[in-house]
């Protein structure tokens, strides 16, 4: 039970702290509206690392079912687990939508008139709608993910050091290729934000653009699965 416990609390404090950052930099009426994608891609790499630290050895800090699938297709995960990873990973994902909003209430009713705003602070969202570019930006963003978490394996982590290779590569993927469409790099990064927005009364906040849904669910687990097997492929 610890091990889909923890992957619950880590993913619901990855979008507490994640997505709250998106709510601090653009909702209106916040203290830090505006500040821009520096302090959002440094937020999203702190907010992976500060669960992966405190989770690691419970679950192996995946929060991310893109990443579970990855390491099952090759043998390093329990199928048996995926099932209750991934309900796990959504299902935390979705409650920190949910705390959120009860957070930034006064600034989510001071940014009424923006529903792409409100929108945009649970979820992905491209610059350029092409679905096919932005699945494969997903690919490849998650893709990286992957394959440098599987190749960190190779050099001592010893300490905890690994997470802050971890925090890097967060860090590394937003600013490089985050413009392209905010790289959820992960289904229940986004899937589970995405359905709080949905059922939560936000006044004015439009549609949850669920026909964008598909961009990363199957992104991610495209990029990941190619990332394991090729990984596994080479002879290190």
């Amino acid at each position: 039970m610890l091990p889909y416990i923890a992957e619950f609390i880590g993913t619901f404090m990855l979008i507490l702290l994640g997505d709250g950052v998106c709510c601090n930099v653009s909702l209106n009426k916040s203290g830090m509206q505006g500040a821009g994608s520096i302090q959002i891609t440094f937020a999203w790499g702190l907010a992976v690392l500060i669960p992966a630290c405190i989770f690691g050895a419970a679950s192996g800090a995946s929060f991310n079912p893109a990443l579970t699938i990855a390491l099952a297709a090759i043998g390093r995960f329990s199928w048996a687990m995926v099932p209750g990873y991934i309900v796990a990973q959504v299902a935390g994902a979705f409650c920190g939508g949910i705390f959120l909003y009860i957070l930034f209430l006064d600034q989510f009713k001071a940014t009424k008139d923006d529903p792409g705003a409100m929108r945009g602070v649970f979820c992905t969202g491209p610059s350029v709608r092409n679905l096919p570019l932005n699945i494969l930006s997903e690919a490849v963003g998650t893709f990286v993910l992957v394959f440098a978490i599987l190749g960190f394996g190779n050099v001592d982590s010893a300490g905890g050091i690994g997470n802050l290779y971890v925090f890097g590569l967060i860090v590394s993927i937003g600013m490089s290729l985050g413009g392209l469409t905010g790289y959820a790099i992960n289904p229940a990064r986004d899937f589970g934000p995405r359905l709080a927005h949905a059922v939560l009364p936000i006044e004015g906040k439009g549609d949850s653009d669920f026909g964008y849904a598909i961009v990363p669910i199957v992104g991610p687990i495209i990029g990941g699965l190619v990332a394991a097997f090729l990984f596994q492929a080479i002879p290190w």
